[in-house]
């Protein structure tokens, strides 16, 4: 065969099928008849389609990944305390430290009844370590009460805050195996007095301080700062949520029932302005609020805090509210106006911090949805703990409202109740249950990899008006 004809089989077919080609021809006594004819006559057409391929867009943001897995999720450890299965505790929050390696749970009850004296724990884990033994956590650390919400801090690996149903706000140092308590605030005139339901660390003014940020049902957020010295937390600032001081959604005027306070369920800051957070209640309201907001609350006296703290009404817009519990709110760490909120009613609802509105509602479960998280690295892709059992991943970049990805926690069904995805080693997730249980999941690259056009896919989502 000459030159020619080998040219064009290699536009026509491309170079590796081009040479098995020749590779069988020239084992051939002869040229097939008619092979030149048949290419002389296809040359132009062929090229004519080349040329039309090469400008063509319809691929554009799809990368080939020969080395894919097949499946999208699998399970690396299956994580217990056999403590806490033996009192039938529930994992109630979790978190991952900076460094990726080590994940810490909460145990404490999220079901009904008076529960508020029994003792509970919080277990960590190293998954990098060699010989880890699932059922024999690396630290357990007992506490008088059920445990609410963790939080390891941002920069310390070894520290975690903690928010209990006593109304305590603590401190752990897991680098201390005998002692770890390092602060707590204690009861006093200038503390909550109902169940911390989210914790959070805030950064402060001096560069790389951070201060704990708590809030409980009872309507209150305080901000307290670390003192080692005397192993306490100190407040520094509070915010009462009086259902009278609530800003009024344009699209509704139903005030919350019952309650001279806004049962707060669900706090999330936002990473793109310092000043902000967000914050659902078990009213179904969902409020944007500011630290820096100057109007004195107007606090009752079941709320007053006595002297030396003037709080302050946060709340400086209201989002249109729902007719039942919001237990989680997820700000997206791409976008700065968008972020997502779940609750009772088995929706996830995607929201801009400009409309009241949400732009999109998604069914994730028929049951309650108990915690939501955008990923730290795709910014389409958010997953959902449901009370049916299992963890749903949606991708919004996708025509499909259907799940991305369907993680099963348990042959149970026992309700999926918090999750966390790990920000350092992206391609972990870690899902608690009722059942006791915490579930490290692997993520495939497709759910961890980011694709060229999502942030332009973002944007127009965000550029959508609310229904």
């Amino acid at each position: 065969m000459d030159n020619y004809c080998h040219c064009l089989l290699i536009h026509w077919i491309g170079t590796n099928q081009s040479e098995h080609l020749l590779t069988y021809l020239t084992q051939q006594e002869a040229e097939p008849p008619g092979l030149k004819d048949f290419l002389d006559r296809v040359e132009a057409m062929v090229i004519r389609e080349l040329a039309k391929n090469a400008k063509s867009h319809a691929f554009d943001g799809y990368q080939v990944n020969w080395e894919e897995e097949t499946q999208l999720v699998s399970c690396l450890h299956c994580l217990q305390d056999p403590s806490a299965q033996e009192k039938g505790l529930h994992v109630t929050s979790v978190s991952w430290n900076c460094t990726g390696s080590v994940v810490a749970c909460a145990y404490g009850r999220i079901d009904d009844g008076d529960w508020s004296t029994e003792a509970s724990y919080v277990c960590t884990w190293n998954v990098d370590r060699r010989g880890l033994n699932p059922k024999q956590p690396d630290l357990v650390i007992d506490v008088g009460t059920a445990v609410m919400a963790i939080s390891f801090h941002p920069s310390r690996p070894s520290l975690i805050a903690g928010g209990l149903y006593s109304g305590d706000v603590v401190v752990w140092d897991t680098s201390k195996s005998q002692d770890s308590l390092m602060a707590q605030t204690g009861m006093s005139a200038q503390s909550h007095r109902e169940p911390v339901y989210q914790v959070a660390w805030v950064p402060q003014e001096k560069r790389g301080e951070f201060g704990v940020l708590s809030a409980c049902s009872g309507g209150m957020v305080l901000l307290w700062s670390l003192d080692l010295d005397p192993g306490t937390l100190v407040l520094q600032a509070g915010y009462a949520l009086i259902t009278q001081q609530v800003p009024q959604s344009s699209s509704s005027h139903t005030k919350a029932r019952g309650s001279s306070h806004v049962g707060i369920t669900s706090l999330a800051l936002a990473p793109w302005d310092p000043d902000t957070f967000l914050v659902g209640s078990e009213g179904g309201l969902l409020l944007r609020c500011s630290f820096s907001s100057q109007t004195p609350a107007a606090v009752p006296p079941s709320l007053d805090q006595g002297p030396g703290l003037a709080l302050k009404a946060p709340a400086v817009f209201s989002f249109r509210p729902r007719r039942s519990p919001i237990h989680a709110v997820s700000c997206s760490p791409f976008h700065r106006n968008l972020f997502l909120s779940v609750g009772t009613d088995g929706l996830a609802h995607l929201h801009s911090l400009l409309q009241a509105g949400p732009l999109q509602s998604l069914r994730v479960a028929d049951a309650y949805v108990f915690d939501v998280s955008w990923s730290p690295t795709r910014p389409l892709v958010f997953a959902a703990a449901t009370g049916q059992g299992v963890v749903q991943i949606f991708d919004l970049g996708r025509t499909s409202v259907r799940p991305a990805a369907t993680i099963g926690q348990s042959a149970g069904g026992a309700a999926a109740t918090c999750l966390a995805f790990n920000a350092t080693h992206t391609g972990l997730l870690a899902v608690g249950s009722m059942d006791g249980t915490l579930n490290v999941w692997r993520l495939s690259s497709d759910l961890t990899q980011q694709g060229p056009r999502e942030m332009a896919q973002l944007e127009r989502l965000a550029n959508e008006v609310a229904g």
